[in-house]
């Protein structure tokens, strides 16, 4: 209905501007708050950098003093003059003691490595000579070494004899901390951050997880090209943002400060965000529908309400009110319309009396032919056996024809009876829907028209059913003589077969005769009142009598096949409404009104 679709098309449009809304606000505070946090991200890898670097630049300072106060200890001058290896190894562990640094080392005035100490893994004594000796060559103070894969920074001092105006040197005292874990932790802690300090293509010290360091040494070309301007790496299925800043080592090794930042984590916020978004945006969705449903009743409603007194105009039903609510243009189309409706009420009343009286006397015209032809036949065979002359014969013979006459007068009356009665309450009874069959059978052979018809019942079946035995009987009787009048203008021998059969959904009572057939022109109108064709007496009711009996049973009457020789009528019951009496569950009665229907659609009207 156009209503429908109005209420449909404003809720819609209500609940795309709404959803356009949400989304368009949910976009802009999620590119404001992930451009937020790569500025935090870069702001704090560079506080990162900046961090290590004032750590770095204190330790060195510190361990260049204390390098500077062992090169000064007399003791220490002493062991060097010697110029024994053996000896300084010997006497070199307790100025590594009072160092308390993790590489402790002394070499000649040449450079020649006499001793050296360090704290954790044994180093490679090639490594630490090379390493030493290219520290002394760039003469950077303090010196970043690596000795194969662990780091170190030194700080290297000439040990002299005498004061340094007589540039009379022993050799150097070198002294140096180990870049590990702990010194990796040290500066994630200050920084915030994951580090790690990579030689070559090795990690020397990092606090990553082992299973993700792997993943940082397969992307050294990345490393290498970002410099410390951030990017996005991917390690073990989380994000990072990364910076790598190189470190001056000697020896002409490759060693980077890697500075991390989950991006990950970071994000955290922004899908706590996206969340709340969402949950607010649902939220206003659904109050926006609410106000949508609420508008669009408030504008739908009246039409609504409008277009159910249409309906109910268009089923005949003139006293449906509608509602005065609404805005004024509705209010007014409702006026409009219930004036239409008073007119076409006045309108359909004068129809109704002047179809009343033409059904009346089309009616009147058809039952006053059918009686006078009765009463014509009976005054007149009561004349002729009012005869002197007439015999026993000739008497019989009149009489049988008075039978006749009174029993179509019979007839005429007891259909124009139930015709009137139709709509009543069923008087149901549990009843052998074969034994009613048989019992209308027998009766129809009583019949004069019935007389020379075979009728045949070989299947009746043990059918039974809640049912009006004295309406239900009637139409089957109806049926069946309508059968026998057709059996008998057939070019066949005359013969009518009845049989009963039932399904899981109904049940079936088939009449078939050996008549020519129901004409083409009255099958459309067959079951309406006073349509018959081909016959010399009756008024067109037995038809409409057996559809609406069966109707009340809630069935129907149907012709299944009509052909020359072969003609079908069944009536079909449908177990569902054939319930008991307190449980029954009929279709709406059939009415005077449903009659009148079906008789102003023939052109007649109401009785």
């Amino acid at each position: 209905m156009k209503h429908w679709r109005m209420r449909t098309i404003l809720m819609a449009s209500l609940l795309a501007a709404s959803l356009g809304l949400t989304a368009t606000c949910l976009l802009i505070i999620r590119l404001t708050v992930q451009q937020e946090i790569h500025k935090g991200l870069n702001a704090d890898l560079s506080h990162s950098l900046d961090t290590f670097r004032n750590i770095s630049h204190q330790r060195n300072q510190m361990l260049s003093r204390e390098a500077s106060l062992l090169a000064d200890l007399p003791s220490l001058k002493a062991l060097m003059v010697t110029q024994d290896a053996q000896t300084i190894q010997d006497g070199s562990h307790e100025f590594w003691s009072i160092s308390g640094s993790d590489l402790f080392a002394l070499a000649s005035q040449t450079g020649k490595l006499f001793t050296y100490s360090n704290r954790g893994p044994a180093l490679d004594n090639d490594l630490v000579t090379r390493g030493l000796h290219a520290c002394m060559v760039e003469a950077d103070d303090p010196c970043t070494v690596a000795f194969g894969p662990n780091l170190y920074v030194v700080s290297i001092q000439p040990l002299l004899f005498g004061p340094p105006a007589n540039d009379s040197q022993l050799g150097y005292v070198i002294i140096g901390y180990s870049i590990d874990d702990q010194v990796a932790r040290q500066v994630s802690e200050a920084a915030a951050a994951e580090v790690a300090f990579m030689v070559d293509d090795g990690v020397s010290a990092a606090t990553l997880p082992v299973a993700r360091l792997s993943e940082l040494r397969s992307q050294r070309q990345e490393l290498d090209a970002m410099g410390d301007t951030p990017r996005k790496i991917q390690l073990d299925n989380e994000v990072y943002v990364a910076a790598a800043v190189p470190l001056p080592a000697a020896g002409r090794r490759n060693v980077r400060l890697v500075v991390l930042k989950s991006y990950d984590r970071a994000s955290e916020y922004l899908h706590r965000v996206n969340r709340w978004i969402v949950m607010l945006g649902a939220f206003a969705l659904l109050i926006g529908l609410a106000l949508a449903a609420a508008i669009s009743r408030m504008i739908t409603r009246p039409l609504e309400a409008l277009a159910s007194g249409a309906r109910a105009l268009g089923q005949g039903d003139f006293n449906y009110r509608l509602s005065p609510d609404g805005a004024q243009e509705v209010q007014e189309l409702s006026q409009s319309f219930d004036r239409m409706r008073e007119e076409l009420k006045s309108t359909h009343k004068v129809l109704l009396e002047s179809d009343r009286l033409a059904t009346i006397g089309r009616m009147a015209s058809s039952v006053s032919h059918d009686l006078r032809h009765h009463l014509s036949a009976i005054y007149a065979n009561a004349e002729f056996m009012s005869l002197p002359h007439a015999g026993a014969k000739e008497r019989l013979e009149l009489l049988l024809e008075v039978r006749e006459g009174i029993q179509g007068m019979t007839d005429l009356i007891e259909s124009l009876l139930l015709f009137s009665q139709t709509g009543q309450t069923l008087h149901l009874v549990y009843e052998s829907v074969g034994q009613l069959v048989e019992r209308t059978i027998h009766s129809v052979r009583q019949h004069p028209e019935c007389s020379s018809v075979e009728i045949c019942a070989s299947d009746l079946g043990f059918v039974d059913a809640w049912v009006d035995p004295k309406k239900l009987g009637r139409a089957v009787y109806n049926l069946l003589l309508n059968a026998c009048q057709a059996a008998k203008s057939g070019k066949a021998s005359p013969v009518v077969v009845v049989t009963v059969s039932e399904d899981e959904e109904k049940i079936r009572i088939a009449i078939r005769d050996s008549g020519p057939g129901v004409p083409s022109a009255i099958r459309q109108t067959l079951f309406q009142p006073f349509v018959s064709a081909g016959k010399e007496n009756g008024v067109g009711l037995g038809l409409t009598l057996a559809q609406h009996i069966a109707q009340e049973h809630g069935g129907e009457v149907k012709i299944e096949e009509s052909m020359p020789g072969k003609t079908v009528f069944s009536i079909l019951l449908y177990k569902r409404f054939l319930k008991e009496p307190h449980h029954k569950q009929q279709p709406d009665s059939v009415t005077i009104s449903n009659i009148n229907e079906q008789i102003g659609t023939a052109g007649s009207t109401e009785i």
